[in-house]
């Protein structure tokens, strides 16, 4: 296909998601699902337009998925209004890091006793299909606001947090098939590849989304300069935060995401005297609200969040056709007809149930964030990066294979789930309340 072919296709597809958004909204389907049917109509299983062979592409296809992960990850940190520090994220923290290690551990059991793998190779499969994904999870992410569910912000946040904790996990695996340095006795996978990549990659981010956020509110509302390029604001910090997190060996992912949620925290520093423009009887114009001491963070936190859902629509779009279209690449095979529904009825559950056994946690809730367990992009990540470090031949085949129809699996199975179950869950509330 020419470069003309491929605009008029983009061109088609994006004005009629425009055009049949509405209606789309009211099927019992998540926008992943019917993306996931495009994009296998594009591939060599259908039309045949894209062929997204994911062993010759590996790099692009890795690049693509860790955008993808990148902004999702920016825009979950700006929508979690809760306080850094605050005990509620201590259910997401416990989910996103002993849940996910002990899901590693049950699939590399699995993977060793039920599939034939070596520990190193069950470990990788493990670190591939355990985070759960923040870029799926539209249907239970959490609400705006600093009172936000619980059930929700914890899905939301552990899927933010996950993303990045996995990847030790991953290097592990490919350290134990000898393509990736330990350290002699693990040592520098317990100090650099684990400890200070999960702290480093929080802790960079939260710093850079603080310093950034108070020196552009500082400008605009002490100098008016430094106004408008919200979207630029957006990119830039996503950009600087993964670079400098990457080039200290900590998590480009977790200091996006700590960004994000530091650049939410931004507060005001209210000029003396001043008054704020809602105490006035006309409301004031957008311009006014970015330069004015009483709102200049609000207003950037908004302007930032808009731009950056913008942005994670398009990059949903875009990788989940490519898993579509990537499909046909995974050849089906019989372990799969049991391991798949045993990740998500027995180990994902297993895991959350441990790890949550002795907190105050309703029966229901407990279920839901055991089920709400979504594979997605950051799998998809993984996969491409341990192809990009040497795995190949039949293991490669094995990994293709498991995450493809894996993620697939999940879109098809969750997404039907997600709205009942949600609407089950709201009128429970609203009765208890």
């Amino acid at each position: 296909m020419t470069v003309y072919h491929w605009s008029l296709l983009l061109g088609v597809l994006l004005i009629s998601m425009v055009l049949a958004g509405t209606l789309l909204q009211r099927l019992p389907l998540s926008s992943a699902m019917i993306y996931l049917g495009m994009g296998y109509l594009l591939g060599p299983g259908g039309l045949g337009l894209v062929e997204p062979d994911p062993t010759r592409y590996a790099d692009a296809l890795g690049l693509m998925a860790e955008i993808a992960v990148l902004i999702s990850l920016f825009a979950v940190g700006l929508k979690l209004g809760v306080p850094m520090f605050d005990r509620r994220w201590v259910l997401p923290c416990v989910l996103a890091f002993p849940a996910m290690a002990l899901t590693v551990a049950l699939i590399a059991v699995v993977g060793v006793w039920g599939l034939g793998l070596s520990p190193g190779e069950a470990v990788l499969l493990g670190g591939i299909l355990a985070p759960t994904d923040p870029v799926l999870a539209s249907g239970v992410q959490s609400e705006p606001g600093s009172r936000p569910d619980r059930v929700r912000f914890s899905l939301a946040g552990e899927g933010a947090l996950n993303d990045g904790a996995a990847f030790p996990f991953v290097l592990l695996g490919l350290g134990l098939m000898n393509r990736h340095e330990l350290g002699e006795g693990g040592w520098r996978w317990l100090l650099v590849d684990l400890l200070w990549t999960t702290a480093g990659g929080l802790l960079i981010g939260a710093i850079l989304g603080a310093l950034i956020g108070k020196l552009v509110i500082y400008l605009r509302t002490r100098h008016h300069s430094a106004v408008g390029l919200d979207e630029f604001l957006c990119l830039g910090l996503i950009a600087i935060s993964y670079g400098v997190a990457q080039l200290c060996l900590a998590s480009g992912f977790l200091a996006v995401f700590s960004a994000g949620l530091a650049l939410h925290r931004v507060r005001e520093d209210p000029l003396p005297g001043s008054v704020s423009l809602d105490a006035a009887p006309q409301a004031a114009a957008h311009e006014e609200r970015e330069t004015h001491s009483h709102h200049a963070s609000a207003a950037m936190s908004h302007a930032v969040e808009v731009f950056n859902q913008q942005l994670e629509k398009l990059a949903e779009l875009a990788i989940v056709l490519i898993i579509g279209a990537m499909l046909p690449y995974a050849g089906f095979r019989l372990s799969q007809a049991w391991f798949i529904p045993l990740l998500f009825v027995v180990l994902r559950p297993l895991a959350v149930l441990v790890v949550t056994y002795r907190r105050r946690l309703p029966g229901h809730q407990r279920a839901m964030l055991g089920w709400f367990g979504i594979r997605g992009i950051g799998s998809v990540f993984y996969l491409m990066f341990a192809l990009r470090s040497g795995v190949s031949g039949p293991l490669a085949d094995e990994l293709i294979s498991m995450t493809l129809l894996t993620v697939a699996a999940s879109i098809l199975v969750h997404g039907i789930s997600v709205q009942p179950i949600m609407r089950w869950y709201a009128r429970r509330k609203a009765r208890a309340a």
